[in-house]
């Protein structure tokens, strides 16, 4: 197979893609404009952990439906909270005015900074209710340290001074918070313990959550490059970037090895491959951001399918 040529990039052309959105000639956000800001394909990155964590924790006798419930809840409202803080700090840093994909609330100006930086504070406090909720039903109080980090975490991926994520460390993070900590603390808080089932189902899909995230930062590699934004894909650049990418997507399939030792439908998940082959094939040789964006797409689906599959082969 040749190499995947790396991305050109004119700026002359993303200088008139900036002025196309500067806020003068941008009409104001519609509830459309809203809902796709919460980008809501990243979603199956909060359901598919619960979902995982939660089908451990049945299979050791400890489900319990409504911390199951509020687990779910803090993780996709701390995802859109995430999501829309993400929109307001690359906007007000100027990032997105490199920017040559989808729109973003901020940067384009189709909405004020400070609406939606009230909005992601919204949805982050809804998630840190929720949390406590979780905390007081099972009573370990010391998962309000945890809760601390997780919301430290969630805003400073592209907040503040320093954003981890301008440092390529955005992977690393999503990882440990989306991966380990919403698989396991999901077990944890239902079970009181945690099983060797649910820390291999937190590595497994903490890898589709990396996969998801270079896969996005990929496609706007060479903009964030010019933005000065050091994501992990142009700190190793393009190609290693792909190869890492194929790693990440199909990593998980080999711990699934583990799952169909003890659980024979675990099998079938093998069937996810259907998705997940043609998204590293279409990653190696992509040339264009659409290709990318499909990619994006599939990446989450994958993630979805593998998880729920994986959590109602352990469940039932």
């Amino acid at each position: 197979m040749a190499h995947p040529r790396q991305q050109r990039i004119d700026p002359a052309k993303i200088a008139r893609g900036a002025k196309k959105g500067s806020p003068a000639a941008r009409p104001k956000a519609t509830a459309a404009d809203w809902i796709a800001a919460a980008r809501l394909r990243t979603l199956s990155l909060s359901i598919a952990p619960v979902a995982l964590g939660s089908a451990t924790a049945s299979v050791a006798h400890g489900f319990d439906l409504t911390i199951a419930l509020l687990c779910l809840a803090v993780a996709v409202l701390l995802q859109i909270g995430v999501n829309y803080a993400n929109d307001y700090s690359d906007g007000v840093r100027g990032t997105d005015n490199f920017r040559v994909g989808p729109s973003r609330l901020t940067g384009s100006g189709a909405a004020k900074p400070k609406q939606v930086l009230t909005v992601a504070l919204a949805f982050m406090a809804a998630g840190a209710l929720a949390g406590a909720a979780v905390i007081m039903l099972s009573q370990h109080w010391w998962l309000f340290a945890v809760g601390a980090v997780a919301l430290v975490a969630a805003w400073f991926y592209t907040g503040g001074k320093r954003p981890y994520g301008y440092y390529g460390l955005g992977e690393i993070v999503s990882f440990l918070f989306f991966g380990i900590v919403a698989t396991v603390g999901t077990t944890f808080v239902q079970l009181d313990r945690v099983t060797p089932d649910t820390w291999v189902a937190a590595v497994a899909i903490g890898l589709f959550v990396a996969a998801v995230m270079l896969v996005n930062n990929l496609r706007d590699r060479a903009q964030d490059a010019l933005a000065g934004k050091r994501t992990l894909s142009v700190l190793i650049g393009d190609r290693a970037s792909r190869v890492l990418f194929a790693v990440l997507m199909l990593a998980p399939y080999g711990l699934l090895v583990f799952f169909t030792l003890f659980y024979p439908r675990a099998t079938l998940v093998y069937f996810t491959l259907l998705a997940a082959l043609p998204t590293v094939l279409i990653v190696l040789t992509a040339k264009t951001s659409r290709e990318f964006i499909l990619a994006l797409k599939l990446t989450s689906l994958t993630a979805l399918l593998f998880g729920l599959g994986l959590a109602a082969a352990i469940a039932f």
